[in-house]
């Protein structure tokens, strides 16, 4: 994570910047004398605040990930969040899928300043950039087959999926010039969800969840994070999240290739077209009215191009895509 990252005031005046309680926590449950020597932001997350700490001691330095929630919102749910995650990260750590371990966590700030999780920090870098995203896409189309066929006893399996729009809460773009479309998208997720087979989902998989390492053939995926959302479903609703990402990220046809790399890649989606259709637009529609809040980190990491406009319009091109191809 080192190159999305940015100073942060959480070193050694750590109680002057609100955080001494969640100081306090961390250097409670480290060995001997281990202290947090610095904190530095990282970059591109939109629910939580991503620190990484730096520690020094007799045994040498290393680096720890503290995620909290601070806003309210996330904050209010935090201890259903903070929970999910460690479990899965505990569970991931018997897989070859690259996550971190769990170190502690506080789900209700009881000793932190904010709900927080402390967890091992994995090597890599997000990557957003128009350049090299067809071989990113290949890969992640590979490590998210990977993902659902972890073999999961039925004991472990996370909650059932969760859809995060409706047809009551879709608002087409104010500027649309196709507002018929969006009717038509809307009438498609009113049906009932079509029958699935269950899988192991990471539920918010997109390139902002994705770590890599290396360049060209030494292109590697170097670790997978944001478990908070992980849930069981239809592989479909997973891919649909991915191939939605892409498509606002580098346009269209990224979007609408995604399906086909993962199909490649030796993963197994509905045979039945109008199935498929529901799961990528109940995804898509999501996004809507507009795409701008995706944007945040997206920008914070480079991608100053990603208007709101060209967001919006990619999201509407995309959803004519969808039908052209699937309806």
């Amino acid at each position: 994570m080192n190159a999305n990252e940015k100073a942060d005031g959480m070193g050694t005046d750590l109680e002057q910047q609100g955080w001494g309680a969640t100081r306090a926590w961390v250097e409670k449950g480290l060995p001997g004398a281990e202290r947090i020597e610095r904190a530095v932001r990282l970059r591109g997350g939109w629910t939580s605040e991503m620190r990484r700490l730096d520690l020094g001691g007799p045994g040498g330095r290393r680096s720890l990930v503290l995620r909290s929630f601070v806003k309210p919102f996330y904050a209010r749910h935090a201890e259903g969040l903070l929970t999910r995650e460690a479990a899965i990260l505990r569970l991931l750590g018997d897989t070859d899928v690259p996550a971190a371990t769990p170190v502690a966590v506080d789900a209700t700030a009881q000793y932190c300043d904010h709900p927080s999780l402390l967890m091992s920090l994995l090597p890599g870098t997000v990557r957003v950039d128009d350049q090299g995203a067809d071989e990113r896409a290949a890969l992640l189309a590979r490590q998210l087959v990977r993902i659902h066929q972890l073999p999961v006893a039925e004991r472990h399996r996370p909650r059932t999926y969760q859809a995060w729009t409706s047809p009551e809460r879709v608002t087409p773009p104010a500027d649309t010039g196709r507002p018929e479309l969006w009717q038509r998208a809307v009438d498609v997720i009113r049906r009932d969800p079509p029958e699935y087979r269950g899988r192991f989902l990471h539920r918010d998989f997109h390139p902002g969840n994705v770590l890599f390492t290396g360049a060209d053939a030494d292109l590697r995926i170097s670790g997978v994070v944001d478990w908070v959302e992980t849930s069981w479903g239809p592989a479909d609703l997973d891919v649909a999240h991915c191939s939605t990402a892409l498509a606002l990220l580098h346009g269209v046809p990224a979007g609408m290739g995604f399906a086909d790399r993962y199909a490649a890649a030796g993963g197994t989606l509905t045979e039945d077209r109008a199935a498929h259709l529901y799961w990528r637009l109940l995804d898509a529609l999501g996004f809507a009215p507009d795409a701008e809040k995706v944007a945040v980190p997206w920008r914070e990491l480079g991608r100053t191009d990603l208007t709101a406009r060209v967001l919006t319009q990619r999201l509407e091109d995309y959803v004519h895509a969808l039908f052209e191809r699937y309806a």
